[in-house]
């Protein structure tokens, strides 16, 4: 059988915590739900799968490899009652690669006014510096959470309300080395498409968005979508042999991976295998049979799984 890049999602972005019940209880007040949970008491880990499923959710009920936007947290056993334990959040030197997730919400000012109510801290509050239309909470690990508008922020002025069962996980930012390479790699190898670019040459640096939105061009109202990833090329940063981004699965560790889904598990590994791709883990590595794993140019891992909605072989 042959695989179907349309039919591939961005289903989800996986960071590692010290304390699930913090991390959990923050996203759930972001208007999260827990839609699945994977207790690995041997290898001693446990995942945390959380996605908008409200019924005006845009995946509400479908099952997690159907879905874009999901946030899945990795707990290693133990973290919680260690001191010394923090994860990388990705936004400073060492682990510098990684930069952050988004959600877009109704009414952004009362959106953030909630939040910090509920006692959570901002990295940015919308009333910080010249960029008053976004604004990022800072979640139990330090990890940044941008949000962002669905509405005109000048037409939301002055409402206090907010419906946490509107909001999506929008994106998911990641910086890159070079900007034509990657934009190759995730267009070409893994079928998505440009929906956005956001160029800012007085800053010397560039941000795209892509995602798996079928007849998408480059202007895209992406504040609307799940499933987006943003890349952000700093100038130069190509012409340097020696640079390179943090992918966050060496010392120290935070970020691990992107996640994609696929029609169709081996013909979509095999046409990556046809693409000359970096495989960190292929199919027939190791014990887990049913997940693979490729590298962006910047040495980022992308998980490749089945989407269970076009062929149930999972145990999940």
């Amino acid at each position: 059988m042959a695989t179907d890049t349309s039919k591939y999602k961005f289903n989800h972005s996986m960071l590692r915590i010290k304390d699930p019940q913090k991390s959990v209880k923050f996203y759930e007040h972001l208007g999260m739900s827990l839609i699945q949970k994977i207790p690995q008491p041997d290898a001693k880990f446990d995942l945390y799968f959380l996605a908008y499923d409200s019924p005006n959710a845009i995946s509400h009920k479908a099952h997690w490899s159907d879905r874009q936007g999901i946030l899945e947290l990795t707990h290693n056993y133990g973290t919680e009652d260690d001191t010394s334990y923090k994860p990388a959040n990705g936004n400073s030197d060492p682990g510098r690669g990684f930069g952050h997730v988004c959600i877009s919400v109704d009414n952004i000012q009362a959106a953030c006014q909630r939040i910090e109510d509920a006692g959570y801290r901002f990295k940015k509050k919308l009333s910080d510096g010249r960029m008053r239309h976004v604004a990022f909470a800072l979640d139990p690990d330090d990890y940044w959470v941008e949000i962002i508008s669905n509405n005109k922020v000048e037409d939301t002025e002055g409402i206090e309300e907010t419906d946490p069962s509107t909001y999506r996980l929008n994106h998911t930012m990641i910086r890159v080395k070079d900007h034509t390479k990657s934009l190759r790699f995730y267009q070409e190898t893994l079928g998505m498409s440009l929906l956005r670019t956001s160029e800012s040459p007085s800053s010397g640096f560039n941000l795209y968005f892509l995602g798996y939105v079928p007849g998408a061009n480059n202007n895209v109202n992406t504040a609307t979508l799940e499933g987006v990833l943003e890349l952000t090329w700093n100038y130069g940063t190509e012409k340097d042999e020696n640079f390179r981004y943090h992918d966050g699965n060496s010392e120290p560790q935070g970020f691990g991976h992107v996640a994609i889904t696929v029609d169709d598990l081996d013909a979509a590994c095999k046409r990556f295998e046809e693409e000359g791709v970096n495989w960190k883990k292929r199919l027939t590595d190791g014990r887990m049979k049913n997940v693979a794993f490729v590298l962006d140019p910047d040495g980022y891992w992308v998980e490749v799984v089945q989407n269970e909605r076009y062929k149930a072989t999972s145990k999940y």
